[in-house]
């Protein structure tokens, strides 16, 4: 088969069934060792999916994420393009287009001859005399004909009626008052694109991290950087933590590069996502920007990858392949001698840490685009509030501002980190709490439908009258969205509110909506969670409220006052970004605590400097590795067993290995989701190949035992709950 070649998607006959199965092609070879190789039924393919590079990238990640190569290649292709015995999920939108075979002046003929018996025939024919061609609907739209018409005039010889290729493209609005002037950089804006801007040109690959406050205009540096990339004939990409915040970044984008931008993100619908795909594959996109999955754009001649809130975790994948967007992203710009920015106003200890210790250059914006000043924080006791009597979500000097903002006509954002109404339900006399049957968690009370929903695997039930176990009064414990929304209301009636969490973006492009009208002037407060906290720039947002702050701080994770610290810092900085100052509120039950204090005055260089030392003290990263084992399964105790027996592998494996330990096993800390329980080993070590090498192989030994057998295994290369 001539026509067969790497990157191609084919279908084959598999197993001892010979059972139509989809793949795709590696290499090929001349000849062959093996026996009895069966031929390939379906080549589905006329040129290649997937270019050389992106298959020595899908093996890189199936040593480097302990992960199939199937696995890294259905992360790397938009989702659709993988077939089901060969019928596919979707295909190529055309539309019937009407084509002029006439001159110009023998169309005119035509129309002035039909002008009287067929206004409409020549109503067509002129259209197309000057458009040449046009889609049938359209034609019909603007001409006032029929499709009856339009086929009348194709029987004639006048025009031919095809199906050609339509484009899905997703909605990329344009910001108001971007892109049509030059931008202006202040000095430390220039100074940092002075320094990074001879790095696209070095042909080696190059890495460095921007550290710049809130509001410094980090942005604008994006912008520039990526016009100086495009000047030198090469393309870009720009990823963003959050599908809510992709809106607002693709059209400022777009109002610099226009068409050359192409968006990828999850929530996109499938025809888009892969027919923007296909447009970045052609070469018609130079710059694309998306969440963690825009990393793998098939973008050819790359310069630059910007990754913006590089410290969120949303970069990672919970899910085969569990990689990390900013390893790809390495791995990308050392393939293609391009630069990689990693850039943030809380840098996560990892990147800071390597930008300390030389492996990435560091660049520094100390003040705000406009000169202005971070904005003045208020540490509210909320344990104050309640001998005061008030057990409400709102304490006195948030409420006070609160009022101070709706009376002059500002904006306010106010940030939990929980959604729903009451995240727990209990009896006030028997002290019953409703869990979740299939996970260990307890459910959360929903007022909007009067439900209680397990956030890990969706069960949901109506809210019983009394206790199940004792008929006794129920309580509700808590606060989430949905009850600070309600009390809200109650304190300021006739307000206007956006609530932002899972709930309401649930729909497409719904987050965008509710963004605009929040831009627009059309709410008084944004209530939300963590999408709320990070790169939304109002100008009349002048009051900043962080509820319930502690809430994270005492995680069982060795990154919990890192998530903290960056959640309050950057809420806080959503304050005063215009031209009126801004202050913030922060309500905490522990107002002396060093990370809620270091988060007020959005002190990172302090807030580093304390946790890389615990880190140092704990041996955790970025000090030493963490890889995860965990194993699943519907049995608590086999699980538990198996765990043990795979502890006791890789001892064997690794004795002698120095700065090898394996930790566990323990529960993590959600111990059952969905009906399966977990447990957990943690190797502490250096993330070497041979490391890997050797988890790797004792997986595949503990998965052929017939001990084994329902229980499963993964491994994580980077831990993250």
């Amino acid at each position: 088969m001539e026509r067969v070649a790497p990157g191609m998607r084919v279908l084959v006959p598999f197993g001892a069934g010979s059972r139509t199965c989809e793949g795709i092609i590696l290499s090929l070879a001349s000849d062959s060792k093996h026996t009895g190789l069966k031929c390939i039924d379906t080549l589905l393919d006329e040129t290649p999916v997937l270019s050389d590079e992106g298959i020595k990238l899908a093996l890189w990640m199936s040593d480097r994420f302990f992960c199939s190569v199937y696995d890294a290649l259905n992360a790397m292709l938009p989702a659709g393009m993988w077939s089901k015995d060969g019928v596919r999920r979707f295909g190529d939108k055309t539309v019937k287009t009407a084509v002029l075979l006439l001159q110009g002046a023998e169309a005119e003929a035509l129309a002035m001859h039909k002008q009287l018996g067929a206004p409409r025939q020549a109503s067509v024919l002129r259209m197309l005399g000057v458009a040449g061609s046009m889609s049938v609907k359209e034609l019909c739209h603007f001409t006032g004909a029929t499709p009856a018409t339009v086929k009348a005039l194709e029987k004639l010889g006048a025009l031919v009626i095809e199906d050609r290729e339509a484009l899905r493209r997703p909605y990329v609005g344009v910001a108001a008052g971007k892109g049509n002037e030059p931008i202006a950089l202040n000095d430390e804006q220039r100074r940092v694109l002075d320094m990074a801007a001879p790095l696209l040109s070095t042909g080696k690959p190059e890495a460095a991290l921007l550290y710049g406050v809130t509001g410094s205009g980090k942005t604008i540096v994006y912008i520039k950087l990526i016009e100086e990339a495009l000047a030198l004939g090469k393309t870009a990409i720009v990823l963003v933590p959050e599908i809510a915040l992709t809106p607002q970044t693709v059209s400022i984008f777009a109002s610099y590069f226009g068409d050359a931008v192409a968006v990828l993100h999850s929530a996109l619908a499938v025809g888009e996502r892969y027919d923007e795909w296909k447009r970045i594959r052609s070469g018609g996109v130079r710059v694309v920007v998306g969440t963690r999955s825009a990393v793998f754009a098939p973008l050819s001649n790359l310069g630059l990858i910007v990754i913006d809130e590089e410290q969120e975790h949303t970069y990672k994948s919970e899910s085969s392949p569990r990689y990390h967007a900013r390893d790809v992203a390495k791995y990308r710009v050392a393939r293609a001698g391009a630069f990689l920015l990693l850039s943030s106003a809380t840098p996560s200890v990892e990147s800071m840490y390597s930008a300390v210790s030389g492996r990435y250059r560091l660049f520094r914006i100390n003040k705000r685009y406009n000169e202005g000043a971070l904005p003045p924080v208020i540490i509210a006791d909320m344990k104050k509030e309640l001998k005061n009597g008030n057990a409400g979500s709102i304490g006195s000097v948030l409420r006070h501002e609160l009022e101070l903002n709706i009376g002059r006509g500002e904006q306010s954002i106010l940030f939990i980190n929980r959604r729903g109404t009451n995240p727990l339900v209990a009896c006030g006399e028997c002290g019953f709490t409703f869990r979740c049957s299939r996970c260990s968690v307890s459910v959360t009370y929903h007022s909007a439908n009067r439900r209680l929903i397990c956030h890990y695997c969706g069960f949901s039930q109506p809210v019983p009258s009394g206790c199940p176990d004792c008929g006794g009064k129920l309580k509700f414990v808590g606060a989430g969205t949905q009850k600070v929304e309600s009390e809200l209301l109650e304190l300021f009636p006739g307000i206007s509110l956006i609530r932002m969490d899972a709930d309401t973006v649930a729909r497409v492009n719904s987050h965008a909506k509710l963004l605009a009208r929040f831009r627009d002037g059309n709410a008084h407060i944004l209530l939300g969670t963590q999408m709320v906290t990070k790169g939304l720039d109002f100008e009349n947002v002048t009051l900043v409220g962080v509820l319930s702050a502690d809430m994270s701080l005492y995680m069982s994770d060795y990154r919990a006052h890192e998530k903290t610290f960056s959640l309050i810092t950057q809420v806080v900085g959503r304050s005063g970004r215009g031209d009126k100052p801004g202050r913030a509120v922060i309500q905490t039950f522990t107002p002396g605590h060093e990370v809620i204090a270091l988060a007020s005055c959005q002190d990172y260089d302090g807030f580093y400097g304390r946790e890389i030392e615990l880190r140092q003290a704990l041996g955790c990263p970025p000090v030493r590795d963490l890889l995860a084992i965990t194993a699943s399964g519907e049995n608590d105790d086999a699980v538990l067993a198996a765990c043990q027996r795979l502890r006791g592998a890789l001892e064997f494996y690794f004795r002698g290995a120095s700065g090898v330990n394996v930790l566990g096993p323990a529960p993590p800390p959600v111990s059952k989701v969905k009906n399966k329980y977990r447990y957990r080993l943690l190797v502490n070590c250096e993330n070497s190949k041979s490391v890997r090498d050797t988890i790797a192989h004792t997986i595949r030994e503990f998965s052929r035992d017939k001990l084994s057998r329902g229980v499963s295994v993964f491994a994580d290369a980077e831990l993250y709950d």
